[in-house]
């Protein structure tokens, strides 16, 4: 915390965007302290919560898009030759892809909330050949839930947040299974609207005529 703190006092919002673009491109950096710190000295008028939120958004999702497109331009070879120094090693690629075959894009939607899997979702995306559509709008609003949580648990929860921080940490995965559950029934009815409604038609044409 010191160490980060520190940084803010030398270079401001800069530590956020090129703090959270290291942190998506799999390189050591602290972010959601970071971005929890920062919404901290928001409240003591040392930095702006709005600017916060801004520069560890794009910072955030530059980083995910490049890696999304160093996957997709260099692919395994990629892995292969530089992974190392990324921490992404052949393993952990088909490990991944695994969970994409299990999840589908809802994986890079929930990737965020676990450290060791945000880091590598956009590389891994970007080698399966995930349409950059699908993969930006499911990042953008995976990356703004992420952002917007840590920036608030520091405005909110002041000196206490580091507790919390551990709190969210601990929990991280039934979050992350209540959010699968979610997105799973919200594409459930959205693909089978029709059906659904049908459905509740005839039913409620039985319950007309008894």
């Amino acid at each position: 915390m010191e160490w980060v703190s520190n940084l803010f006092e030398q270079y401001g919002y800069l530590v956020l965007i090129l703090g959270l673009f290291a942190e998506s491109i799999a390189l050591p950096f602290p972010g959601e302290l970071a971005m929890a710190i920062s919404g901290h000295m928001s409240t003591i008028a040392e930095m702006n919560i709005t600017m916060v939120i801004v520069y560890s958004y794009v910072g955030a999702i530059i980083g995910t898009a490049v890696t999304y497109m160093i996957g997709y331009k260099l692919g395994t070879p990629f892995v292969a030759k530089y992974g190392k120094y990324v921490f992404l090693k052949q393993e952990r690629v088909e490990k991944l892809s695994k969970w994409f075959d299990r999840y589908g894009n809802k994986l890079i939607l929930i990737s965020y909330f676990v450290p060791g899997l945000r880091h590598f979702t956009g590389y891994v995306s970007g080698i399966l050949k995930v349409p950059a559509r699908t993969f930006f709008i499911y990042n953008c609003i995976g990356g703004f839930v992420w952002v917007m949580l840590y920036t608030m648990i520091g405005l909110i929860f002041g000196a206490k947040f580091e507790q919390l921080l551990h709190l969210v940490s601990r929990y991280s995965i039934l979050a992350i299974g209540i959010a699968a559950i979610g997105v799973g029934i919200f594409l459930y009815v959205k693909h089978n609207r029709q059906r659904i409604a049908a459905r509740l038609r005839t039913r409620a044409q039985k319950s007309h005529k008894a």
